[in-house]
Formats: C-alpha cells, sequence, structure tokens
C-alpha cells in the first residue's frame, strides 16, 4: 500500500513522469492496434473469433528474431515475417479455418484455443521458453532535460506500424480483393451470388490477418520482448481493443490500442510491472460488462 501511495504520488508531485507514460504508453499501444486490425477483419469478414491471434504475433516476433540470430539485418524481419505468416495463415485456414466458418460460438473458441496451445507449444519447442529480443542498436533521444527519454528504436517501430496500417486500409478500399473482402463482410449470400469465390476471400482474409500479425510481432521483438506463452497476452489485449472499439470502426481500433497502451503503463507504474497483463485482462472484463449492459438497454427500449 505505501508502495502504490509512493508511485501515484510521484504522478502527482512531477507531472513529467505522465507525459513519458502517455509517449511510451502511446508507442507500444500503436502495435496494439496493430494486432488488434488483423482481428477486426477475421471477426467482422469470417465472424471467427480467432484465439491465437496473439500467438500469431509471437511466431512473427520469432521470425525477426531468428533471422537477426543468423547475422541478417533486424529490419528484414518485418517482410519477412509478413510474407512467412501469410503464407501459414493460409496453411491454417485451408486445414483448420474454413472447417469451424458459420459453425457455432463454443466450436470456433474450441478450435482456434486448441490452435493457440500447439503453436505455444511449438515455438517453446523450437526456440526454448527463454525471454528474447532483438537490440537494433539505435540511440535514445532525450528531452526535457533528460527527463522524457524516447527510444529510436521505438519511434521506428511506430512508423512502420502506422505505415502498414496505411497500406491495408489503401488495399482494403482500392484493390479489387479489398472490395470483395469488404462486400463479403456486408453480405457473404449476395457477395457469392454476384459471382464472389468467397472461400477465396476468407482464405486470403485469414491470410492477411496472420501476415499483419508477424509483422506486428515482429515490431514488437525489436521495442520489447517475446516468449513462446506471450500469446495470450496479446490475445487479450486484441478482444479488448476490437470489442471496445466495435467491428469495422478503424479509427475505434486505433484509438482503443492506444488508450490500453497508455492504461497499462499507468497500470504498470502505480501497481508494478507484474500488475501490466492483468490490467489487460480486467479491461476484458470491464468491456464485456458495459456491452452486455448496453444490449440489455437496447432490448429493453424495444419491448
Amino acid at each position: 500500500m505505501e508502495q502504490f501511495a509512493s508511485n501515484f504520488g510521484l504522478l502527482l508531485q512531477f507531472p513529467v513522469v505522465n507525459l513519458k507514460i502517455v509517449i511510451d504508453g502511446v508507442m507500444i499501444g500503436a502495435l496494439f492496434a496493430l494486432a488488434a486490425y488483423g482481428l477486426a477483419l477475421v471477426w467482422g469478414v469470417m465472424n471467427v473469433k480467432n484465439l491465437a491471434q496473439g500467438d500469431f504475433v509471437i511466431a512473427g516476433g520469432y521470425i525477426c528474431w531468428w533471422l537477426a540470430e543468423k547475422g541478417l539485418p533486424a529490419l528484414l524481419g518485418v517482410p519477412v515475417a509478413f510474407l512467412v505468416m501469410s503464407g501459414i495463415g493460409w496453411v491454417v485456414y485451408k486445414v483448420v479455418i474454413r472447417r469451424v466458418i458459420d459453425r457455432d460460438l463454443f466450436t470456433t473458441l474450441l478450435a482456434t484455443f486448441g490452435l493457440a496451445i500447439i503453436m505455444a507449444q511449438m515455438l517453446n519447442l523450437m526456440f526454448g521458453s527463454d525471454t528474447q529480443s532483438v537490440d537494433l542498436g539505435y540511440d535514445t533521444l532525450y528531452f526535457m532535460d533528460g527527463f522524457i527519454d524516447v527510444p529510436i528504436a521505438k519511434l521506428l517501430g511506430v512508423l512502420m506500424a502506422g505505415s502498414l496500417a496505411i497500406g491495408v486500409v489503401l488495399f482494403m478500399k482500392y484493390s479489387r480483393m479489398g472490395q470483395a473482402i469488404r462486400a463479403t463482410a456486408q453480405d457473404a449470400r449476395a457477395a457469392r451470388v454476384l459471382g464472389i469465390n468467397t472461400d477465396r476471400v476468407y482464405a486470403f482474409t485469414f491470410s492477411l490477418n496472420a501476415a499483419i500479425c508477424g509483422a506486428a510481432g515482429a515490431i514488437i521483438v525489436m521495442v520489447w520482448v517475446i516468449q513462446p506463452f506471450y500469446g495470450i497476452t496479446h490475445s487479450v489485449r486484441a478482444f479488448v481493443i476490437v470489442t471496445a472499439a466495435g467491428l469495422g470502426n478503424l479509427p475505434g481500433v486505433i484509438a482503443a490500442g492506444l488508450g490500453i497502451g497508455v492504461l497499462e503503463q499507468y497500470g504498470a507504474h502505480i501497481f508494478g510491472i507484474g500488475y501490466q497483463q492483468a490490467i489487460a485482462v480486467l479491461l476484458l472484463l470491464l468491456v464485456l460488462i458495459y456491452r452486455l449492459l448496453q444490449q440489455r438497454r437496447v432490448r429493453q427500449s424495444l419491448q
């Protein structure tokens, strides 16, 4: 309790600490938003709640880390992870996901939960259980007489995440496949009547989701740490962001991602780093309770 009071008092006594926390939260929250956008795609287009979302992120991180260990430029890991995870996502769709589309919620959650366990155990067997990271060797920028520090690696990560997000948005808006994905998300049956191969659209959507996660994981390993069993925390964050923002709401996904990043940083400062992941779970519960109450009010108003 004394530690809590001391940490909270520090925020009031030194306002500059709040600025540092917000900057750190925004930079890491941008990566949360990137992974969550992939989940929003799969959820909105295929109605699949992917519990293995975070494990795709971790897999992408290990691809980047492995390339760096082999002496290749770490930044090369971002496009490589994007392409490799795209292929893995296509295989996973053909083997697992296509069998659970249009099935009940329990079947979908059970299948993707099993997929998450398999992926985590495979990563553990291949790379071990130690936490890993990639040091880019970049300097740190200091502001306000050194009170604010911004690692160039994190700043570069935010720029790469933003560039990828803009690229995906432009692809969804102007490409034929992007238009097919949007049409399928609105009404899959009508899309099939109009000649759209929805199975191909579903395969591409899940593959794109895995690629986005892979790129996000490659950036995360350069600014944070990864471990085979960290996938569940990234999955929880993605569910919090998408549930709070709503499907198809890209500005909401970005805002929610940045918000959860800032809240986690505040929680880590006030309660300790050990509570950082617990905050994501608490936020998920609060969002689900809010959505439940919101639905009850809507039903009552319709009666």
